[in-house]
């Protein structure tokens, strides 16, 4: 991996993105999801993560996060294998995936490529984690984050995507909870 692509500053807030295996798109279901949503949330409570923006798409993650503990990559390891876990477990016991077997073989495929992973794997190992260093680099990955959908043709507004923090941006927090709107981080 790229020293460029460390957590270097255990105190800085960080833009990352990780995908999973072979880019499937798992993220097709509320249930899916929701396992995400419900992580972030027990992550911000109990493990001490802040989040300023996120965006979960059909088969990636970005997010704009720090940690309290000054454990930015610990905490992201132990966020990606809790719902790993979970997620897996899920589409085993999910009745309605269509899906389940091709989906279970490409995890499986993708696990007996790694000396890491006992059985299946479903992220991809590397996060990219960029520091955020500037108020122009902060507003320039919030903005990559929102547009995202937009850019991949799934809405036209960026409020629109349901799992994206423009709309916490929007002053709406129906669905998930976010830090500050990002609006600290050229603080710190």
């Amino acid at each position: 991996m790229s020293r460029k692509y460390k957590f270097k500053n255990p105190t800085a807030a960080y833009f990352v993105s990780f995908a999973t295996v072979y880019w499937i798109d798992v993220f097709t279901r509320q249930v899916y999801f929701s396992i995400l949503e419900e992580s972030i949330t027990y992550c911000r409570e109990e493990k001490g993560m802040e989040v300023f923006a996120y965006c979960f798409m059909p088969s990636h993650v970005h997010m704009i996060f720090r940690s309290d503990y000054e454990d930015p990559s610990g905490l992201l390891r132990d966020f990606k294998g809790f719902t790993a876990r979970k997620l897996l477990k899920t589409i085993e016991d999910n009745p309605q995936e269509s899906r389940k077997e091709w989906l279970l073989c490409m995890m499986e495929r993708a696990g007996k490529k790694n000396s890491n992973v006992r059985k299946r794997q479903f992220w991809q190992q590397h996060n990219k984690p960029i520091e955020l260093w500037s108020g122009k680099v902060i507003k320039q990955k919030i903005e990559y984050i929102h547009y995202n959908p937009v850019v991949q043709g799934f809405v036209t507004d960026p409020i629109h995507w349901k799992y994206s923090s423009a709309r916490n941006y929007a002053d709406d927090e129906t669905v998930l909870k976010i830090d500050n709107k990002g609006m600290h981080l050229g603080m710190m």
